[in-house]
């Protein structure tokens, strides 16, 4: 089947269509985009599974990391002061792990952007789609009421005023004949009118789902960057009850990248399974869901010289006709006005109706042709092949650096946390710092006082 202009399926669907798939039993499953079937869909689900695994398995690293350092750490001497050997490493290992994680949110903007992107592509291609259809149906429609009200009001007339010649009459008569032949087959042109699959619609539940794909995302983005930002701070502050807070908040954080790289994941390969062969599966679908002929989707989805077009013998016996009745109305005038002035103003309002009329018929050819639809088709299939899976897969990313990110610095955090200065408590007396300078002033230096448990004013 030839593909639609300007698309090509990428390196990045090539690879991900030839990765192995398996079901629940782990047997092989062809990688045909066969979203109906119960094998197909529990292959996308083990996908998905899989990132699961990773977040058990990073789970138990960091909990089994965690119980050794806090129960299998050697006691410190007494009288120790300096911090363990390595405890800087640590710190700077933590900030590093959420300066990665800071710089894979950044990766995870541009990969959102990207994915809507691409969406918005194939919602503008199917709003394209659907203004084509509905002017077909418009144009269609506009030209059997005018021929219509023609038959019933110009040519009527006409022949009441001829009816004194019978071959004129004829010729009236034949004219209204070609009209109603006319009529009858644009009608069959409007080939969408009455299907129940409508773009417009397609358009608006693919933005709905969209909208909130991409809020989703841009405040699991958010939530990262705060708690990154805050854990930053709290290192820097060397705040145990900040560092604390976002120690949870990162657990939470883990799981939702976690989350996030499964369906990512499953979306990405079976994305690529239709993108390799788009055009069988939405050739059936579109034929399940409309019950339109194969021969005008194969014609306005394929769009090559090996298909022709369904509509084109309508398209030349209504043409042909209209031409018969243009030359029936001038062959009237000639002989008609000279002897019954009265038909002269029919005639002209029939001649008026018929210009139009093959205005609109040649703007119908046009619209009917498959290379504005085509167009459409492509266009959407780039949005979403393109754009959007390219988007995805650095959404994979973003949540693949966040979750190694993350855990790194869950296992880093209560050992830099422990390495923290215990706070003076002679810095929490009332009044402590406001008399140290007046006494520096009245005493002379002294040694330096020692630290009690207790906060005790010096003596004036």
């Amino acid at each position: 089947m030839g593909a639609p202009p300007g698309y090509r399926p990428s390196a990045w669907v090539h690879l991900l269509h030839q990765l192995p798939r398996a079901d629940f039993q782990l047997r092989p499953v062809p990688s045909g985009f066969a979203p109906q079937e119960q094998e197909y869909q529990q292959a996308l689900l083990l996908v998905a599974a899989l990132a699961g695994l990773g977040l058990g398995l990073s789970l138990i690293f960091i909990a089994v990391y965690l119980i050794r350092f806090c129960c299998c750490r050697p006691p410190e001497p007494p009288g120790a002061k300096s911090p363990p050997p390595g405890g800087g490493c640590v710190t700077w290992s933590c900030i590093a792990a959420l300066l990665v994680g800071c710089a894979g949110i950044g990766i995870g903007f541009y990969g959102n952007s990207e994915t809507s992107d691409g969406v918005s592509q194939l919602s503008s291609a199917l709003l394209h789609a659907n203004h084509t259809l509905s002017a077909i149906d418009h144009l269609v429609l506009e030209m059997v009421e005018r021929l219509d009200e023609a038959v019933r009001t110009e040519l009527t007339t006409l022949e009441e005023v001829l009816v004194q010649r019978l071959e004129l009459v004829a010729a009236a008569r034949g004219a209204r004949r070609q009209a109603e032949a006319v009529a009858q087959q644009l009608q069959a042109l409007a080939f969408w009118r009455g299907v129940p699959l409508s773009p417009l619609q397609v358009a608006e539940d693919v933005s709905f789902v969209e909208e909130y794909r991409w809020l989703a995302y841009v405040l699991l983005l958010l939530l990262e960057l705060l708690v990154c930002l805050f854990t930053l701070l709290g290192l820097a502050k060397q705040s145990k009850w900040l560092v604390i807070v976002m120690t949870v908040m990162s657990l939470l954080v883990l799981v939702l990248s976690w989350g996030s790289m499964g369906l990512e994941a499953a979306t990405a390969v079976g994305l690529s399974d239709f993108c390799s062969s788009p055009d069988t599966y939405i050739l059936n679908l579109t034929q399940e869901e409309t019950g339109l002929s194969s021969d005008i989707l194969n014609y306005y989805f394929l769009c090559n010289q090996a298909v022709s077009n369904p509509f084109q013998q309508r398209l030349t016996l209504s043409q042909r006709a209209l031409a018969n009745i243009h030359s029936q109305l001038q062959g009237l005038e000639r002989e008609a006005v000279p002897q019954f002035p009265s038909a002269q103003k029919p005639l002209l309002s029939l001649e008026e109706t018929l210009n139009v009329t093959e205005g609109d018929f040649h703007q119908l050819v046009a619209l009917l042709h498959c290379r504005g639809l085509h167009k459409d088709y492509g266009a959407a299939l780039r949005g979403l092949c393109e754009d959007a899976l390219e988007g995805l897969l650095f959404l994979l990313l973003f949540s693949l650096l966040s979750a190694g990110a993350l855990a790194t610095a869950l296992c880093s955090l209560p050992r830099a946390w422990a390495l923290f200065p215990p706070r003076n408590p002679s810095a929490s007396c009332s009044g402590s710092h406001l008399s140290e300078p007046l006494l520096r002033a009245r005493l002379e230096p002294e040694p330096p006082p020692r630290s009690f448990p207790g906060c005790r004013r010096r003596p004036h």
